[in-house]
């Protein structure tokens, strides 16, 4: 009676007790998930619990991993311990789909990503492997996506070849910014625009794109030269060569167009255009039509005035 009254006149319940301390109910309540811990850390302090069989070698174990996996922690081989466990319990990197590649080879992506037949998917380095792949040449952004349990997902976008830039000896693909990609080995590129000159790739792009307003001109174009990194020339699928003026292209290309359709000049035996004087159009005939021209020259000059009838 004296403890009920005492506990009363409290205005506090018993509750239970854990090494000592006292878990009020009106005060104090556990949450759900620490309820069933604390019963059994109550009973271990009182006596009245019975570890199971083997608790002790099972406590061993668990010591002995923990001693391991710190180990390998400070020594810095934790990653290779889980690779090591997670690919052998199906987790190895078993498929590898690419997407989006036409020059890049599917043999040098591969290489960049590493695998060695026991890679794990969950120790994979994504990050890594998508810096790897970007530094190939055709790779302008890439992506690398785990599809567990054991697939990776390659997705790149390759830069566009834009034309052939020669520069001395040395030819290369470009793209349009004038960024050199790979070295020019033939191949299905080879119908790309021609762009010759030191410094022709940086300015390729801005004069191509002035010669698509004249598309009788630009449709016939097979090179495009750069002089003395001021003006340019034309080189057509004929062989003939336009030279352009360094100010006032545009022009010189408009009255071009009007020559060749007025009278026919690209159809002419000639060599070259040159257009670089804003008072005149010079044309070089070929060899063998100059040759032509002088013997006509110099039979009208011999010939003498006939006699009346």
């Amino acid at each position: 009676m004296f403890a009920l009254k005492s506990g009363q006149g409290k205005g506090v319940a018993a509750g239970p007790r854990a090494l000592g301390v006292s878990f009020l109910a009106d005060r104090f309540v556990l949450p759900r998930w620490l309820r069933r811990p604390v019963r059994l850390f109550s009973r271990l302090g009182t006596g009245d619990f019975t570890p199971p069989r083997y608790a002790a070698s099972m406590a061993t174990a668990v010591l002995f991993a923990a001693t391991g996996l710190y180990g390998s922690y400070v020594a810095g081989n934790l990653p290779a311990v889980v690779q090591s466990v997670t690919a052998r319990t199906g987790f190895a990197v078993d498929q590898v789909r690419i997407v989006g590649h036409r020059e890049t080879s599917e043999i040098d992506i591969l290489d960049k990503l590493g695998l060695d037949g026991w890679t794990s998917l969950i120790g994979f380095d994504a990050d890594h492997a998508r810096t790897a792949i970007s530094e190939l040449p055709w790779v302008k952004v890439a992506s690398v996506r785990k599809v567990y349990p054991d697939a990776l997902e390659i997705r790149i976008e390759e830069r566009e070849a834009f034309a052939i830039w020669q520069h001395g000896s040395q030819l290369s693909i470009i793209g349009e910014k004038g960024n050199v990609i790979v070295p020019f080995t033939g191949g299905r590129h080879a119908a790309l625009p021609l762009v010759v000159g030191r410094h022709a790739a940086e300015g390729a792009a801005a004069f191509i794109a002035t010669l698509r307003d004249y598309p009788e001109i630009a449709s016939r174009v097979k090179g495009y030269i750069q002089v003395a990194d001021r003006r340019w020339d034309l080189r057509l699928d004929n062989g003939i060569t336009i030279r352009l003026p360094e100010d006032g292209a545009q022009a010189a290309l408009a009255e071009l167009v009007g020559m060749v359709k007025d009278d026919g000049l690209l159809t002419r035996d000639i060599v070259a255009v040159d257009m670089r004087l804003a008072d005149r159009v010079v044309v070089q005939l070929t060899p063998e039509a100059a040759a032509q021209r002088e013997a006509a020259l110099a039979a009208l000059g011999k010939k003498k005035p006939g006699k009346k009838a």
